[in-house]
């Protein structure tokens, strides 16, 4: 299957007439017809009912164009931005980070790259993995996580250990306390990220396991945002980066721990020998200034 047969699909469904649709395309009919005979054969399924009355889209055919025309939004939208960078000849460089790790120093080499005139600057959130395979594939220059993976083609630098602290619900037995591991497993644990995995999640279990501690894991969550609009909604708690605490909810307490020797890493992940680019020493730049910060506790 080829672009061209959803742009074909997606005109014929709209005309719903085979003659009007190849006027559109500036081609004839009939190897327009072909093509959509050949279209609905790859895809196991009618698209259209052939009537006297002319085309109706199928049930599929209705799914199939509401897809197509998402696909073809995006690739429309993407090659402008690919015309509109290589016109400004700016430079593309993307960042991975997981979610919890942007609500601290990360969102300012974010702004000071942006303002950088030469820069086209790319986010996507990904796990720690994702993160390592989208450096390997060349999607991203630079990503931030937590998780240390050994790969031959990737370095990874901790920029600095972070404790982790509980989020409780306002109002909770633990509140305004600094409880052990001992005396959070009493309570339900929510856990994040579910999946994919190891992530954050396998970092919270495992601190508990190293102590003999069991918990009891009553929901998991996908994201940093829902595991803690459970948490406010008194489903359970969680374990999370210090740095999350900036992020301000209601009905949400966070509170540290007894063992402060209890950490996330903040890691940074580059792709290994390669020759820093401009934009990448610009980047590294920024970030040594931005770890220093919070190394020595002088907080943007």
């Amino acid at each position: 299957m080829e672009l061209r047969h959803l742009r074909y699909f997606c005109v014929v469904a709209e005309e719903l007439n085979f003659t009007s649709a190849a006027e559109r395309l500036h081609m004839s009919q009939p190897p327009l017809s072909r093509q959509i005979k050949q279209l609905e054969q790859e895809v196991g399924a009618e698209l259209f009912e052939r009537g006297p009355r002319g085309l109706r889209l199928t049930a599929t055919g209705k799914f199939f164009q509401q897809h197509a025309l998402q696909i073809l939004e995006k690739v429309d939208a993407t090659l402008e931005s690919t015309r509109r960078m290589a016109r400004s000849k700016r430079v593309m460089f993307g960042i991975g980070f997981v979610a919890s790790v942007f609500y601290g120093q990360l969102p300012l080499l974010v702004r000071d790259l942006r303002q950088k005139d030469n820069v086209e600057l790319g986010l996507a959130e990904l796990t720690t993995v994702q993160q390592i395979q989208a450096l390997k594939a060349g999607r991203i220059d630079m990503g931030f996580g937590r998780l240390r993976i050994d790969d031959p083609e990737v370095e990874q630098e901790v920029l600095f250990d972070e404790p982790i602290m509980a989020a409780v619900p306002c109002g909770h037995p633990l509140e305004g306390t600094t409880p052990t591991l001992a005396e959070l497993a009493r309570y339900p644990l929510i856990l994040f990220p579910a999946k994919p995995r190891p992530s954050m999640a396998d970092i919270m279990l495992g601190m508990f396991r190293r102590q003999g501690l069991k918990v009891e894991v009553v929901q998991e969550a996908n994201e940093l945002q829902t595991a803690l609009s459970l948490v406010a909604s008194e489903i359970g708690i969680t374990l999370v980066p210090e740095q999350v605490r900036r992020l301000r909810r209601d009905g949400i307490s966070y509170i540290y721990l007894a063992d402060r020797s209890l950490t996330s890493p903040v890691i940074c992940s580059r792709r290994r020998g390669e020759k820093p680019s401009p934009i990448m020493q610009e980047a590294n730049a920024i970030l040594e200034v931005l770890v220093e910060n919070r190394r020595s506790g002088r907080y943007p």
